[in-house]
């Protein structure tokens, strides 16, 4: 039996100061998404050549 994924779209309409947090929210999860994806490359590029180490990481 296939798998079928379900998905719902709302639309959001908020106010100024809904918008500000939202913005904030979303810059600081724009922040900490980039600061992890540049420490997992950073730990690929040091263990690429070694890949039963990488995966322990």
């Amino acid at each position: 039996m296939a798998k079928q994924n379900k998905a719902f779209k709302f639309r959001l309409l908020p106010n100024k100061e809904q918008s500000a947090l939202l913005a904030k929210t979303f810059g600081c999860v724009r922040f900490v998404y980039n600061k992890m994806l540049a420490e997992r490359k950073e730990t690929y590029e040091k263990f690429k050549d070694d890949k039963e180490l990488l995966k322990k990481q």
